[in-house]
């Protein structure tokens, strides 16, 4: 009898799915994500973030130029919703692809808008709507609407052969939103349970639930019952669903309305297009607003943040051409105050003191404004919903990605890593791993150029040749009375020919930022650059190339998306 060799059949393994984040991880702005699976890629949101340590704050957009070399040319770009930390950088980048563009009405009528004022065509956007799905290569997406501080926000479903992935862009669960319908339970249910979730961490560490829009609507109208002369209402111009509130408040207060900044004229106009704000009452035009008496005049401005050039600085210092501020006006701020534009905004303040005006601002009046993204127990009701096995916390600083990450392993969710900006994370069988890292300095937008962000110069006199290159990101804030404080843990990223003692350069940094006295980014970075540059030739034997980005942080939770 004659034996048969035996004969092992290995299982064909499945192709894994790649993620690799370009933006919005280790910082809150700048989104963007590619997905890759089997060859094939897609790019999700192209967002920007304003650089205030840097002069005449720049916009910077992620760093794209690296990704042909590594194989990854986007099949098409999906757009997850219309705020400016997700499309503010597609008008810049996306011409590099050419690929189609996927987004909801609102998002896609700002994309046509942008893209106009660059001359690019807009052929390329393509309208979905929220609760649709479409096919993109080895890709299915559906859209499935989210509440959110702006219209039409849609999670994403992506669907390959092996992998059910929850994109949720930015969120929260909001029972009034005042525009569109509360999130639909049993649709998340449905989806249960999901292989891996990519999800929102910007107010992870905060416990309980976000305050409802409609809470703030019915707080302004009380509010604004109370004012006796002239109202300015400063709140960012793509919180629509805020904007609909004060004009709902005016109205039942006999005020009239007038809107002051051009993205926000531009917002309201868009949004009138699509049918958002039907019952919002007509506008006055701001040359008009002087013949009105005091008490029934309400301005819905841009600048919340202190922005030098936009509608409230100007009324501030008394330059705008057809409205002047006078004692016993009221200016609310409906918006959350941005780490790092803190002494913008005290500028700001000062301005309007002296010209007599009374502020009502968050701090004081919590009540005034609602944030638009999930804490804990959204997060918590959200995970019991849609069951994920795995989650990548993403959109945040690494301490919100960190309390994202430990209130999902509490909850028996794998969370084994942090992403960074530049990690390629390989999904398998096996789980999340970091395959590998490929760090991608951001872009600066300056004359309608996008162009590199140089390296720091070398001290003067030292003639060495740069060997290497160190990434440097520093989130800080100001200390109380004097000096600056470093926050979270050294986000270091280098690859130099002699080995660096990062635990002496923390504590060089901490002992260093602590003796500085600037005032502002611009400052800090102008008095920290010569010390480190001295501190690593005294203490590296190759000078590496020094790419130092400074991070406005502080201790409480606060976002440019509202």
């Amino acid at each position: 009898m004659m034996f048969q060799p035996r004969v092992q059949i290995r299982a064909r393994r499945r192709p894994p799915l790649h993620f690799m984040p370009l933006g919005g991880c280790g910082e809150i702005g700048m989104n963007l994500n590619l997905y890759g699976f089997d060859g094939q890629w897609l790019a999700v949101d192209c967002g920007m973030m304003i650089r205030q340590d840097l002069p005449d704050a720049p916009l910077q957009v992620p760093n794209i130029d690296d990704l042909p070399a590594l194989g990854i040319a986007p099949r098409a770009l999906i757009i997850t919703h219309g705020h400016e930390d997700h499309i503010g950088a597609a008008a810049w980048l996306w011409p590099h692809w050419g690929c189609d563009i996927h987004a909801t009405p609102l998002a896609a009528g700002l994309l046509r808008a942008k893209f106009v004022e660059r001359g690019l065509a807009t052929d390329a956007i393509r309208v979905i709507e929220p609760g649709e799905a479409l096919e993109c290569g080895a890709f299915t997406l559906r859209y499935l609407p989210l509440t959110h501080s702006i219209p039409e926000s849609c999670a994403l479903l992506l669907a390959t052969p092996h992998h059910r992935v929850l994109h949720t862009g930015d969120w929260k669960l909001d029972p009034e939103p005042l525009i569109g319908e509360p999130v639909d339970a049993e649709l998340y249910r449905s989806l249960a349970p999901v292989d891996l979730v990519v999800g929102d961490s910007t107010n992870a560490p905060l416990p309980g639930h976000s305050r409802s829009e409609g809470e703030v609507a019915r707080s302004l109208e009380r509010t604004l019952g109370d004012c006796q002369g002239r109202v300015i209402v400063s709140c960012f111009a793509s919180n629509l669903a805020r904007v609909l509130a004060v004009g709902r408040a005016a109205a039942r207060c006999g005020r009239r309305v007038s809107l002051m900044g051009r993205s926000m004229e531009r917002m309201v106009r868009i949004a009138r297009g699509l049918g958002y704000l039907e019952d919002f009452p007509a506008l006055v035009p701001v040359r008009d607003l002087g013949y009105l008496p005091a008490d029934e005049v309400l301005v819905i401005a841009t600048g919340s943040q202190g922005e030098p050039r936009a509608a409230l600085s100007r009324l501030a210092q008394g330059r705008h051409p057809h409205f002047e501020l006078q004692q016993g006006d009221t200016v609310i701020f409906s918006a959350r105050m941005i780490p790092g534009n803190e002494r913008l905004i005290e500028r700001l303040h000062a301005g309007l003191q002296r010209l007599g005006v009374s502020i009502l601002e968050e701090t004081h009046h919590p009540e005034l404004h609602a944030s638009g993204h999930p804490a804990q127990d959204e997060l918590n009701t959200f995970y019991e919903w849609i069951k994920p096995r795995h989650l990548l916390p993403v959109h945040g600083e690494h301490r919100h990605q960190n309390a994202h990450r430990e209130l999902a392993e509490a909850r028996g969710i794998h969370a084994p890593l942090i992403p960074v900006n530049g990690d390629l994370i390989r999904f398998d069988a096996d789980g999340l791993t970091r395959e590998a890292r490929h760090p991608q300095t951001p872009r600066i937008v300056s004359q309608d150029e996008v162009l590199a962000l140089e390296g720091l110069a070398a001290p003067q006199g030292d003639r060495r040749e740069r060997h290497g290159q160190l990434f440097l990101m520093l989130p800080v804030m100001t200390a109380q009375p004097t000096g600056w404080l470093r926050i979270g843990r050294l986000l270091i990223d280098y690859n130099t020919s002699t080995a660096l003692d990062e635990t002496g350069f923390a504590d060089w940094l901490d002992d260093t930022l602590s003796r500085l006295d600037a005032e502002n980014l611009v400052q800090l970075r102008d008095q920290l650059q010569p010390r480190l540059m001295q501190w690593l030739a005294d203490h590296l034997r190759h000078l590496p190339i020094v790419h130092l980005q400074l991070v406005p942080a502080e201790a409480d939770i606060s976002t440019s998306s509202g």
